[in-house]
């Protein structure tokens, strides 16, 4: 589990960054997958989130996620969400609730107003990021009173820029939306290659976020021990497990 060392410092979350370290899940899923739409066991699946919730002290109650549809939906809720609802950000002011997302090379985001104490779980892929999900969700912060000066944000591993090769019509539909995104893009031998964390970053900053923290580990890289998607297509593998990135307000 990794944590932000800038969340930490306020004292207001618990919250982690989990690879997949730890868990029960076996053969491909080994060991710590969270992600009930895999085709693992749903028992060790259990398992592991049970120790997750262990591993940040939610004592009280389940972990709140999404059916994620790589979309701008955000949901704000006050308890734990029993129904399938459909969305890649959940935001909440509600103490010992914790909300999460999965991921598996797109960008999990976490962030926290430490003035008004709210907190939100965001999983920007690159559809997500195009559509501005993590900005949809800054807005909606500033609505209920946040300040820009009060935010953290925690851009969590995700995928590097070396392992994530695009096509052109990829880089052309960003380029189309700004000139300026032409710098998340690089050129190896007629190959394109995308920056997903450094265009987050971007957005983020030219936001007003100025409190940014960056976890720089790439999810493909083996040595890492990330599940990858990308990674177990590489393989010819029929299925991937799905890492865990969850926040609780204390």
């Amino acid at each position: 589990m990794i944590r932000s060392k800038i969340l930490n410092k306020t004292n207001i979350v618990n919250h982690g960054f989990f690879n997949r370290n730890n868990g029960f899940s076996k053969g491909i899923y080994k060991s710590l997958n969270c992600g009930k739409g895999s085709r693992d066991s749903k028992k060790n699946i259990n398992k592991n989130l049970h120790y997750v919730r262990q591993k940040i002290l939610s004592k009280k109650n389940n972990i709140s996620f999404l059916h994620q549809i790589h979309s701008s939906k955000y949901f704000f809720i006050k308890k734990f969400n029993k129904k399938k609802i459909f969305g890649d950000a959940l935001i909440t002011n509600v103490k010992n609730l914790p909300i999460a997302i999965l991921t598996a090379d797109c960008v999990p985001i976490l962030i926290l107003d430490k003035r008004k104490k709210v907190i939100a779980a965001v999983h920007a892929g690159w559809r997500g990021a195009f559509k501005e999900i993590a900005i949809k969700v800054l807005k909606k912060l500033i609505r209920l009173g946040s300040n820009k000066n009060d935010i953290i944000a925690v851009v969590g591993p995700s995928i590097g820029q070396k392992n994530y090769e695009i096509g052109k019509e990829f880089k052309d539909k960003f380029i189309k939306k700004s000139k300026k995104n032409s710098r998340f893009f690089k050129f190896n031998q007629k190959r394109i290659y995308f920056d997903l964390g450094k265009f987050i970053y971007f957005q983020l900053n030219s936001f007003g976020i100025s409190k940014i923290d960056v976890i720089r580990k790439d999810t493909f890289d083996k040595k890492n021990n990330f599940f990858s998607a990308r990674r177990s297509l590489k393989n010819n593998e029929p299925d991937y497990g799905r890492n865990i990135s969850v926040i609780m307000l204390k």
